[in-house]
């Protein structure tokens, strides 16, 4: 049987106090596991976190340094575009303003609009109907004087560009400023093929740096604290450990002598049982911090040995209902609530009163559970409550079994036949059925 079966044994013979400081240790013991899981996390960044943080400050320096904006590199590109075509740009303003108002004196359309208000003003003395159109044309010459004059400080804005120190310097500043913007440009365009492809992406890697840098930063704080946390753990762990140690080696005693009494009623009555508990390897675990060993020695005069290298098939099963039925005898408040339980060849080596005595011990057991026992022997198989037939077919390649449900005649059959009588014989069918009342 596995120590961890032998444990669950152990802890239901406990009680249910047990079976909560279980809870609580098995909760304790997942907390520490994962406090001490972050705590390496934590550790593995502060190795690596120097080399990183070089490269947080270096991308992050970069990007602050630079401080690009939303929208600025679209400003950029239009202010580019228009010193590009500057002389274009004057010479079209110009034109434009010397068109509507120029200032040779000569006849513009500003001129020529006046002229054709005034004779517009004078025909609706006549008509009235063309006061509205005479209005119209005299805000049109309004207009066009005013867009004159923009265009014409258009023009001055740019050629004044350099200042008063010349025609030569007001150049350079020109070429000066472009260059600047082409650097400008060409320096949001690399941080942006590093950063995501936009500007808005730049500043939100930025800020990812920056949280980032002060994660790295606080590191050492943060390993500080989840050191002591895992200490907490680590000592609240113990304490239910210990506590849960301690309610096992209290019961121990009382259940391997119990277990010993329940053998002497199941044809074991010289066995010998014992509990060994001692400390678990590699300390405590989601079960405790106990290894357990149940010992057993089936005969008089026997060394003891573990039970599951000495015990034969039979023995292992009887030991295991002695065990089930002492550890869990109270039966589970919710019927089939309880474990499956499963004997293989528990009536090896006994007959007549003990293997009704083995038979009775199971009912009682199964109340609440569902128990599946092998049996060949008819004072057990009678207290069942239902039956079923297992049979191996070796003449066919590959072999068969076939497992049958029983039910009325059908188990008193099966009866005679495990009596060692025949479908005719009338003593066994009536040994049978007298089995099967008594049930």
């Amino acid at each position: 049987m596995l120590s961890t079966a032998q444990l669950e044994l152990l802890d239901a013979y406990c009680g249910s106090d047990q079976q909560a400081r279980r809870a609580q240790l098995r909760d304790a013991y997942e907390h520490l596991r994962d406090l001490e899981q972050r705590a390496g996390e934590l550790r593995e960044l502060a190795g690596a976190r120097e080399r990183e943080l070089d490269l947080l400050s270096f991308e992050l320096d970069e990007i602050e340094a630079a401080a690009p904006s939303e929208g600025e590199e679209a400003a950029l590109i239009v202010e580019r575009d228009r010193l590009r075509n500057q002389e274009a740009l004057v010479r079209s303003a110009a034109f434009g303003a010397e068109t509507l108002v120029p200032e040779s004196g000569g006849t513009g359309v500003c001129e020529l609009l006046a002229q054709a208000g005034q004779e517009l003003e004078q025909a609706a003395a006549v008509d009235p109907g063309l006061a509205v159109l005479s209005e119209r044309l005299a805000a049109l010459r309004y207009e066009s004087e005013d867009i004159g004059g923009e265009l014409r400080g258009y023009v001055l804005g740019i050629e004044g560009a350099g200042g008063e120190a010349g025609a030569e310097d007001g150049a350079r500043g020109h070429q000066q400023r472009l260059e600047d913007i082409e650097e400008r440009l060409a320096l949001l365009a690399r941080l942006q093929r590093k950063h995501g492809g936009s500007v808005a992406s730049v500043l939100a890697h930025g800020e990812r740096c920056r949280e980032r840098r002060d994660e790295l930063q606080n590191a050492d704080t943060a390993l500080e604290g989840i050191e002591a946390e895992v200490a907490d753990a680590q000592a609240r762990l113990d304490e239910l450990a210990g506590a849960v140690a301690s309610a096992r080696r209290g019961v121990a005693p009382g259940l391997a002598q119990a277990v010993c009494d329940r053998l002497g009623e199941l044809a074991m009555p010289d066995a010998r049982f014992e509990i060994e508990l001692g400390d678990r390897p590699g300390g405590c675990g989601p079960r405790g911090a106990d290894a357990i060993e149940m010992l057993i020695a089936a005969n008089a005069g026997g060394t003891v040995g573990p039970l599951r290298e000495v015990a034969s098939g039979g023995e292992l099963s009887r030991v295991m209902l002695a065990l089930t039925s002492v550890a869990h005898g109270t039966p589970p408040a919710d019927a089939g609530a309880g474990p499956l339980l499963v004997f293989d060849e528990i009536d090896a080596g006994i007959g007549g009163h003990t293997a009704r005595a083995v038979g009775e011990h199971l009912r009682a057991l199964s109340r609440g559970r569902q128990i599946l026992c092998i049996t060949h022997l008819p004072q057990v198989a009678a207290l069942a409550d239902r039956h079923f037939t297992i049979v191996k077919d070796g003449s066919v390649a590959p072999p068969t079994t076939t497992v049958t449900a029983l039910d009325g005649d059908d188990v008193v059959g099966e009866l005679v036949r495990m009596l060692g009588g025949g479908a005719a014989d009338r003593a066994a069918t009536d040994h049978a059925r007298e089995l099967l009342r008594a049930a």
